[in-house]
Order: structure tokens, then sequence, then C-alpha cells
């Protein structure tokens, strides 16, 4: 098991652990899911990190359906400028691969911020940890594990 599904174990919080093969030529990690899994793409859920002009590590979690709007990260966290992270600096401070990155269970607390759209439904998907692993909740449970904000951060495609 991934530190993700071992946390939400220890807490009790209901889930479903979907998995499907990885295919190491596909384009995109969330795209995949949703096609693999036959998921919604506005239920799905990539995690992303970021850097602030501070060197601040952020967590933005935003569907697969669309992007992650830099300026309106910032502007959530209350920084100046945000840049997506270097990817060695994103694994080690997660624990998790890139593409595997959950938001849960990572080996750094850091500021995290879901995108209002996960806000009013049932379900969200993210990834569990592993590439090809995926984990269904409720958002309210997300925004509570991690100590989120909902943040209008994504930007349709």
């Amino acid at each position: 098991m991934t530190p993700a599904i071992n946390l939400l174990r220890k807490r009790g919080i209901a889930h479903r652990v979907l998995s499907y093969t990885h295919d190491a030529t596909a384009g995109s990690y969330g795209g995949e899911a949703v096609q693999q899994l036959g998921l919604d793409p506005t239920q799905v859920f990539k995690t992303l990190l970021a850097s602030t002009d501070t060197h601040e590590l952020l967590v933005a979690i935003v569907p697969v359906s669309g992007t992650l709007d830099l300026k309106a990260l910032a502007e959530a966290a209350g920084c100046r400028k945000c840049e997506m992270a270097k990817v060695d600096d994103a694994q080690r401070a997660t624990g998790y691969l890139v593409g595997g990155i959950s938001p849960l269970g990572q080996k750094k607390r850091l500021r995290s911020f879901i995108d209002t759209s996960a806000a009013d439904l049932p379900t969200v998907h993210v990834s569990a940890g592993r590439r090809g692993l995926e984990v269904a909740l409720a958002p309210a449970d997300l925004l509570q594990l991690i100590d989120a904000a909902y943040a209008s951060i994504g930007r349709a495609r």
C-alpha cells in the first residue's frame, strides 16, 4: 500500500481504490486515468506542485479537464508569482514520483489548494501515490485531511 492509502485507512475515511495498468507512453497521466477507468474528467484531479517567488512549494489540485492558473494560485497563496516546481523538488518534497503524486500522505506538509470546482462534487478522484492507482473520496474529506483551502485555481482548456 501507498502512504496515501495508509493515511485514509488509519483515519477511517471512506474511499475506493481503482487501478489500471499504466502505459509508459501515455501523454497525460490524468488523461490516462480518465480513459482507462472510464471516469468523468471533471471529477479526476491532478496534483501539481508550484514554487513561489520565495521558493515555497505549494500543492495545487485541479481537474484533469483543465489547467492550473499560476496567477490565481499566487493570489490564493498571497505571493507575487508562482511557477511550476522542478520535478526533483516535487518528488523530494512529496516522496512520490511525478505522475503518481498524491495530495495525501506526502513526506512534507505543504500548503495546499483545491480548485473550487471540487466543492460540489459527490466524489473526486486523485492519485493514490503510484502511476496507475487512483483513489475516490469525498472532496470535504480531502480538504480536511490535507488542511487545504478551496480557491479558483483551475482554468478550462
